[in-house]
């Protein structure tokens, strides 16, 4: 089944996916002693099956041709931050939601894009099962590899669910990660800049 299939914007749903989802919540319903075939449960497998597929909206889409299709030539070489982007995404280890915001900065070289397309890049990748590492390292490659700028920072905050509620149950714990390029590296006058603006209110 090929992912550009699962999902649309239109919110249609590939019906063989949504079928076989529909399946799999059935079987966990029995499994964890419930039953299906209740009033209040009727409709939850056809429910979880197409919640499902909108929050891993993001396999079917392409980071690199949102960006390119709102880049422009401009001689700017300061930095550019959205900052306080909020993100959904599930732990791939336990399929549990995470959630929280992304810091998102970048110099051009010569090339700037549109800025409503840096929240809908993090929405991209936070849209599958993930971690929060390999989120933060996504996003700053792929505005790296579409833009080719001077250098690219991501900070991510996230509270993790599997933590909260479950393993270690750390109600106010949050993990920070964060993946940067080229003078965010390289230059501490830079860095700081960033860490200072994300952080002012």
């Amino acid at each position: 089944m090929e992912n550009n299939k699962l999902f649309s914007s239109e919110l249609t749903y590939n019906a063989d996916a949504v079928e076989a989802l529909s399946s799999s919540v059935v079987t966990t319903l029995n499994v964890i002693g419930e039953d299906p075939e209740r009033e209040g449960l009727l409709k939850t497998p056809d429910r979880v099956a197409k919640s499902m597929l909108f929050l891993t909206q993001g396999y079917s889409q392409d980071a690199g041709e949102i960006l390119r299709s709102a880049i422009f030539e401009k001689s700017y070489d300061e930095m550019i931050l959205v900052k306080d982007i909020e993100l959904y995404s599930m732990c791939e280890h336990h399929m549990v939601p995470f959630f929280g915001k992304a810091h998102v900065a970048y110099i051009p070289n010569g090339r700037i894009v549109g800025l409503s397309k840096i929240p809908r890049v993090v929405d991209v990748f936070s849209r599958r099962l993930q971690v929060q590492e390999r989120l933060t390292l996504q996003i700053r490659d792929a505005i790296e590899d579409a833009l080719k700028p001077q250098g690219v920072a991501v900070v991510i905050e996230a509270t993790h669910l599997c933590m909260v509620m479950r393993g270690v149950q750390k109600q106010n714990s949050i993990t920070t990660t964060s993946a940067m390029s080229g003078p965010f590296m390289d230059n501490a006058h830079t860095r700081s800049e960033f860490m200072r603006l994300i952080s002012c209110h």
